[in-house]
Order: C-alpha cells, then structure tokens, then sequence
C-alpha cells in the first residue's frame, strides 16, 4: 500500500502554493506597509498658532468651505503636562463626589431594571439611586482616606503645546492658505463688540 508523498520543498514551498492559487479580490492582492499603517503624502505648513482653540477653528473654516481635511493634520509642540489644581480635597468632599457619581450610576441602573418592571417602576429608580449614591459616598471616603493625607486636594491634568502647527497635504497648500488668509481677513474686520458685522473702514463707519 503506498502512502501519499509529501510536495517538495518543505512546509513553506506548500504553503506558498497555496496561496498562488487563490483568487485574488477584485482590486488585486492589496500590499500593506511595512509599519502596517497607509503611508501618508508629503505634507505642508500653511499656519501656525499659539493655542489650540485657533488651530481648531482654522480646520473647521477649511472643511466649511469644502477643503478636503483628510490629509489635514494639527501638530503640537514642545509638549508639557499642566495639572491645574481646583481647590482642596477633604474626606467630606470625596464622600459628595462619589455620592455624585454613584447617583448616577443609579439612575442609569434603576432605568434598565425599570424596563422589565410591570408595575411601580418609580420604586425601583429611586431604591436605586438610594443604594448607589450610599455606596458612592462610603467608597469617595474610603478612597480618600486611604491616601493617608499625601494629596489633599483635587485638581484636572491636561497636555499642552507651546505652538500647534496645521498641516496639510503638500498639492493643496496653497488653497489652504487662501483660504486661511480669508478667515484672518474676516476677524480683523469683526468688530470687538461680536455683532458679527463687517466695517467698511478702521473706525468702524461703512
């Protein structure tokens, strides 16, 4: 009884033949990068500002006036972490803080129960709210107290640039920059009470 022979060249050589004969999708058999992510185009600076809110606007006014932003990108740097402290923390204070957030987890809980509730749902929405917002308050002061008093106070961490870039791709950069040169030209003629108006001249007379 002969047995089956094996294809030449080992497990890899099988393999490779395998995968020759499948048919390939209706584009082609697709090449991904060596990193794995799409390889971007060359890219261009057409504007620079010294906080974000300005750099985000300007991305807003060019997909408003039909830019194509996919290949637009908000570059930060010189990069630092801020934590902004909003005042002290005492065991009071956490015990409010987790009774404010334990209250709404109970809220969302009691809705969900209060579904499958035939009669007297409102019972069960405020039994819930009770018993998260008690065990809210018990955990923000356990929590607290656990930290033995080496931060006694709150505060809110967020990560800023010295300046954020706005990049773009490199074959539509210069309609990026007429366009941007139309939003500094619409806030220098805004006048600094918001009407949103345009002023014929500096002093504000058409």
């Amino acid at each position: 009884m002969s047995t089956p022979s094996m294809p030449s060249g080992g497990p890899m050589s099988t393999f490779a033949n395998l995968a020759n004969r499948l048919p390939s999708g209706p584009g082609g058999v697709p090449s991904i990068p060596a990193n794995g992510l799409p390889n971007p185009g060359p890219t261009a600076q057409v504007a620079s500002f010294d906080d974000y809110p300005s750099a985000q606007r300007s991305v807003d006014f060019l997909s408003d006036n039909g830019f194509p932003v996919q290949q637009s990108s908000i570059v930060g740097t010189d990069l630092r972490l801020v934590e902004n402290v909003l005042g002290r923390l005492t065991t009071g204070r956490a015990a409010l803080a987790g009774a404010a957030s334990g209250a709404w987890f109970g809220v969302l809980i009691g809705l969900l129960v209060g579904i499958f509730t035939v009669s007297s749902w409102w019972q069960v929405l405020v039994a819930a709210i009770v018993i998260a917002t008690a065990w809210g308050a018990i955990f923000g002061a356990i929590a607290h107290a656990a930290t033995g008093g080496r931060r006694d106070f709150s505060s809110r961490t967020s990560l800023l640039a010295s300046h954020y870039a706005v990049n773009v791709d490199a074959a539509h950069a210069e309609q990026a920059r007429q366009l941007l040169t139309r939003l500094n030209w619409q806030a220098t003629m805004t006048p600094p009470d918001g009407d949103g108006g345009l002023t014929g001249g500096p002093d504000g007379r058409a």
